[in-house]
């Protein structure tokens, strides 16, 4: 028996992307404009399958034309005929749905790989009967022969990406191992080359190591006149030869260049024609000196109606961690809640001296963060976030800036659920739940953002030897006495606090959120009263506490870590309004209808503003006061107590963690529009949240030369 694990289950959640109102609203210009950048976006997308793995755009050009030939709906009937059941039909229309939405056959949340819940043999029936197999046999034929094993092997090597022995990396041809991907490093920074935009080739000639650096650019000549700053060309480097090319993706690569050039004549000021201007510069030439320049132009674009990114980005999925998965949103300013995010802001100083720290431990100045939500037309690569601060280049970060955005129609249905498959609840609280969940995540993700990580001071002795404190007279407020511990010359909050950081701040800026949504004005900004705004404050603190429970999944018993920064903190939270006890918060196990086993969460509302919001406030003060005076060792302590999983005390986690694994629900597929010219306008076509209509989304996001593009890919070179 195979893990499930590695299957995606019948019942995953598929939803639209909802984004007809937000695209209504663009004027012509505007929509011309998205509708170009999508384009971009979406040709190069497509580049994800190759960094993936050897197999995933053999198998997308496969499905491709299975549907291309026969909609989901015709081929059912053919499904039947060769045997398939009903079951098995929708595994298989789910298997494609989730190789579209990941944009490859790993999971882009988790790295593993899933394979069709079908049998092989009837994977392949389906194949022969199909109208694409009938008109040429010949090619479908060479298709399957060419993903049939990889696209069910479930090898150890072939289980996850990785590198080495450890996985699969297109990134890396499958001889590469860490050594080289260190070396071939090496080489890269002695000629100041990034490597986001590259990919690694070995191999040996008599007896030398050779490796070949492709860049990711249109022109594939080694010396493009005046538009780079790439250095291609043959090095001799210590005992081994590097090889610098261009031309990697090239086909895609240029038509996300004709997109962009074309999304120019619609640009809406002068930083937006520079910003494309520098991203087909580097996208034609390989340089990332010239994305760079682009993003600095995009930074500067304050408050666009439609706003956009795009290029080789996050190095989640590279082994190494230095190469960029390629992706391109578009995406329209959310006007009403951006103005309840800036009205937030606004409240500030009347809202940060409620924080349960002396007025010595906040800032002097409030630091305004960067917030802006948007509504997503397009997010083209593995996968959707919910947000994402960006880019990702650290020397602009550190001195130019950076754009902080929550994508709003995302949040909107990523953790909506159906009543019968809400875990966890009690009956009387899911109706509520499903209600209000996303108004009060709305509040708790603008708290959270805005004043949890924007708020509180670092004491700190500079290298000059000047306090920016008063050391006479700071006093702790736990112990009553002068502060004795600062952060002094260089050091800095991820310096001292290095691997509890991040999730220590985020516990810290979720807390925020709990204790500061309790407060009427809040609420009001969030056009919240009366009685909704009392349950708005009920499910914002029961998520939390379900969050807290769920976040066991992303706990290792083996290695006692955690996994993920957030889900740690909601589990901290948890432990904190448990050990409030007077019956606030309750776990109690059960079995569920199913016979299998179940836990439900119970929280007393009536004790939230006193019990509750008395147990937030003491432990936010003693995550600030840690934090503040730089006290690794009492901040350590305090929040690795709260995180441990242990099967001894009131509650055996470890067996609780058991029955979440049981009964975790996988992560949701998005369907995503298509945006078509029709004389001198756009027109936005929408489909079904269902895996035929994420399936036919695909089927007809390349109308003018799907071919072209199919035969390109299976032309591209994967070296694995």
């Amino acid at each position: 028996m195979v893990d499930s694990q590695y299957y995606l289950p019948n019942d995953i959640g598929i939803s639209a992307l909802d984004c007809r109102e937000a695209f209504r609203l663009l004027s012509p210009k505007e929509q011309m404009y998205a509708h170009y950048l999508s384009r971009a976006s979406w040709y190069g997308g497509l580049i994800v399958l190759i960094q993936t793995s050897p197999e995933s755009a053999n198998i997308y050009v496969l499905l491709q034309k299975m549907f291309c030939g026969q909609a989901p709906q015709q081929l059912e009937a053919v499904a039947t005929a060769a045997g398939l059941s009903a079951e098995e039909y929708q595994a298989f229309l789910v298997y494609a749905a989730g190789l579209y939405a990941n944009m490859g056959n790993y999971k882009s949340f988790g790295d593993t790989k899933f394979i069709p819940n079908l049998p092989k043999e009837k994977f392949k029936a389906l194949v022969w009967e199909t109208l694409a197999f009938k008109q040429s046999p010949g090619d479908m034929e060479t298709l399957w022969g060419y993903c049939c094993e990889l696209l069910y092997s479930l090898e150890d090597k072939q289980k996850q990406l990785g590198l080495g022995e450890k996985g699969i990396s297109a990134y890396f041809s499958g001889n590469c191992c860490l050594e080289d991907a260190e070396f071939a490093q090496k080489f890269l920074d002695s000629k100041n080359l990034s490597a986001y935009n590259t990919r690694l080739f070995k191999t040996e000639i008599d007896g030398k190591r050779c490796y070949e650096v492709r860049l990711a650019s249109a022109e594939k000549d080694c010396a493009v006149e005046g538009k780079s700053d790439v250095c291609c060309g043959k090095y001799e480097f210590e005992d081994s030869v590097f090889s610098v090319k261009r031309g990697d993706y090239a086909f895609l690569m240029e038509k996300a260049c004709q997109n962009l050039e074309k999304a120019k004549d619609y640009a809406a000021n002068e930083n937006q024609k520079r910003m494309l201007e520098e991203y087909i510069r580097s996208f034609t030439c390989g340089s990332v000196e010239a994305h760079k320049e682009g993003s600095r132009y995009w930074i500067k674009d304050k408050g666009p109606i439609v706003e956009s990114y795009i290029g080789f980005i996050e190095s989640y999925r590279d082994p190494f961690g230095s190469r960029g998965e390629f992706e391109g949103f578009v995406a329209v300013v959310n006007k009403a809640m951006s103005a309840r995010f800036a009205q937030l802001v606004s409240s500030a100083e009347v809202l940060l001296p409620e924080l349960p720290w002396p007025p010595a431990f906040e800032k002097d100045r409030f630091l305004k963060p960067d917030f802006t939500s948007l509504d997503v037309l397009t997010f083209a690569g593995s996968g959707i976030p919910a947000g994402i601060n960006i880019p990702n280049y650290d020397d602009i970060r550190q001195t130019e800036g950076f754009k902080n955005v929550s994508l709003g129609n995302v949040l909107a249905v990523a953790y909506a659920t159906q009543k019968d498959k809400l875990t966890f609840l009690e009956e009387n609280d899911k109706d509520l739940y499903i209600k209000w969940k996303g108004p009060s995540f709305e509040v708790q993700v603008g708290l959270h953002e805005l004043l949890g990580h924007g708020s509180g001071k670092l004491f700190v002795q500079d290298d000059k030897g000047k306090y920016n404190f008063d050391q006479t007279a700071v006093r702790n407020p736990e112990t009553g006495e002068l502060i004795l511990s600062w952060y002094k010359g260089s050091e800095t909050w991820d310096s001292k606090f290095s691997t509890i950081a991040s999730s220590y701040e985020e516990c810290r800026a979720e807390c925020v959120g709990l204790y500061l949504c309790l407060n009427k004005q809040v609420l009001s900004i969030f056009g919240h009263e009366g009685e909704d705004a009392e349950e708005v404050v009920y499910v914002n603190w029961l998520n939390m506490v379900r969050a807290g429970l769920l976040g066991l999944e992303f706990y290792t018993p083996e290695s006692k870590s955690w996994r993920q920064a957030h889900m740690q903190a909601r589990f901290v939270i948890l432990r904190v309004l448990l050990e409030a006890g007077e019956g606030l918060v309750g776990l109690r196990e059960c079995t569920g209808a199913d016979g299998q086993p179940d836990v439900v969460v119970t929280l007393d509302r009536s004790k939230i503003y006193t019990v509750g919001k008395s147990a937030i406030q003491r432990f936010l003060c003693k995550l600030q006061v840690h934090k503040s005076t730089a006290d690794v060792e009492g901040g350590r302590a305090l929040y690795e107590g709260h995180s441990a999983v242990t099967a001894d005390g009131t509650h055996n986690f470890l067996h609780l963690r058991e029955t979440v694994l049981l009964r975790k629900e996988a992560r949701k597929m998005f369907v995503q529009a298509n945006t078509y010219i029709k004389g001198d306008s756009v027109e936005l076509v929408e489909y079904e949240g269902s895996a035929a209509g994420l399936i036919q989304s695909f089927v007809e996001r390349f109308p003018d030369d799907a071919e072209e593009v199919e035969a390109q890919l299976l032309q591209m070179t994967c070296w694995c």
